[in-house]
């Protein structure tokens, strides 16, 4: 399984997601589910993936095939689209199209596969969005009432966004939320794994601003962990009935 999550704030965009992936118990592998698209500081879309590898993997590569054909329009590039609302739609289509072809190779053995997508984009002179692509294509946008979008197995790592998250969120303590997020999750759900991958779009940068791969032992992630177990102790016995 997958944990990937984004957020939307007025000074960027935070995304993170782990790397496992599994096919029952024994079978676990680590794959990258991050994937960055850029055009010399004209636009930036960074994208992070859960569900089926499959469906995944051709879904960014068909993404990559569009860009670089010659014949390339602004109705099958995500680097020529005129707006990023017109970027999630190529997105949802090629995710549905894919599914669907590899839904239909698998329905002799009664079997499906499915996937979703967080898209995070912005585009010269354009506001940041923030989306998230469904199986079937269509998508929905993070707001200023709801700044987090989660993919995955995100209800673990819910709770802590739901209290400290908002727009006005610095990309500091945004980096520390969703990170303190995964723990959560990591902590409650085998099936997610480090190493993962943390990004952050600054506003009107156009590109990435920030890259980081936490692998697993990383120092300062372990101190923020057993920090925060810390500070949720210490909080509990304070409170009383």
């Amino acid at each position: 399984m997958t944990y990937c999550v984004g957020l939307l704030l007025n000074d960027g965009i935070v995304m993170l997601s782990d790397t496992r992936t599994n096919a029952g118990l024994d079978n676990i592998a680590t794959y990258r589910k991050m994937f960055h698209f850029e055009s010399s500081g004209e636009r930036v879309i960074s994208i992070v993936t859960a569900g089926s590898l499959s469906v995944t993997q051709t879904t960014i590569a068909r993404l990559r095939e569009a860009i670089e054909d010659q014949d390339a329009t602004e109705e099958t590039s995500i680097l020529k689209a005129p707006t990023m609302l017109k970027v999630a739609s190529i997105i949802g289509d090629t995710l549905c199209k894919v599914r669907l072809e590899i839904d239909e190779k698998l329905a002799t053995m009664k079997q499906g596969a499915s996937a979703s997508m967080i898209v995070g984009a912005q585009r010269r002179g354009g506001p940041m969005r923030l989306f998230l692509i469904y199986p079937e294509g269509n998508f929905i946008e993070a707001t200023e009432d709801t700044p987090f979008l989660q993919i995955g197995e995100h209800k673990y790592g819910k709770p802590i966004l739901d209290r400290v998250v908002k727009p006005s969120t610095s990309l500091a303590d945004a980096e520390k939320a969703v990170l303190l997020s995964m723990d959560s999750t990591l902590r409650s759900n085998l099936s997610v794994g480090m190493p993962l991958d943390l990004c952050v779009i600054e506003k009107d940068a156009c590109r990435v601003t920030r890259l980081r791969r936490i692998e697993a032992g990383d120092e300062s992630f372990r101190a923020m962990s057993e920090a925060w177990s810390r500070a949720l102790r210490d909080g509990f016995t304070q409170i009383t009935l």
